[in-house]
């Protein structure tokens, strides 16, 4: 190896040190059928729970497969292998519950009188006005 190769593998090993000091990493993981949530025991001894639905691709899994949770990545991920989904520690804790296009989508979902009696006005114009140009 060149001396150039072992900077970047103690540049790299050093990264990791720090990620792992700073960021939450998970020791254990369940799902609690009583409470609907799934809570993970982080390494620094606190706790962290959250519902599946916040998670992409866990808002229809049964408790049998909710509780088939694995732990990745030193901690860094939750996963659920026949779900085929992966999750980010990291950012279920910061409240990046998915990317924008999911939430997107569950907002696009919700419906009220008041959203479709605005759509249907909206719609009687002529639809969405353009944008001026300058």
């Amino acid at each position: 190896m060149t001396d150039q190769s072992d900077a970047l593998i103690d540049t790299a090993i050093e990264r990791m040190r720090q990620d792992m000091a700073r960021e939450p990493r998970a020791v254990a993981a369940s799902y609690d059928a009583a409470s609907g949530r799934i809570s993970v025991d982080l390494a620094n001894g606190c706790m962290f729970a959250f519902p599946p639905r916040l998670a992409p691709g866990l808002e229809q899994a049964s408790a049998e497969q909710l509780a088939a949770v694995q732990i990745e990545q030193f901690g860094f991920r939750l996963t659920w292998p026949t779900l085929r989904v992966t999750v980010s520690l990291p950012d279920l804790m910061a409240a990046r519950f998915g990317t924008t296009a999911h939430l997107a989508r569950r907002a696009g979902q919700a419906t009220s009188p008041a959203k479709a009696s605005a759509a249907r006005a909206n719609g009687s114009k002529g639809g969405r006005p353009r944008r001026p140009t300058s």
